[in-house]
């Protein structure tokens, strides 16, 4: 009776050792998720720039050539 209590009370604190673990685990990764898609929207608008940029180029480039 007593070995399965402390059988029991270990398995009790490996389960919140490893709740805190995976608690702290999802937190970082949220985190993460946060900085990502931040990330992405950043270099969603720099590509849209590039993207603007190359258009006005290429209009010059048509222009000259009609010239």
């Amino acid at each position: 009776m007593e070995t399965n209590i402390l059988g029991l009370e270990q398995r009790i604190e490996t389960l919140i050792s490893e709740c805190k673990r995976l608690a702290t685990e999802n937190r970082s990764l949220k985190s993460e998720q946060g900085e990502l898609l931040a990330e992405k929207t950043q270099l969603k608008e720099k590509n849209r720039l590039a993207c603007s940029r190359l258009e006005k180029i290429v209009e010059k480039l048509r222009t000259l050539e009609d010239q």
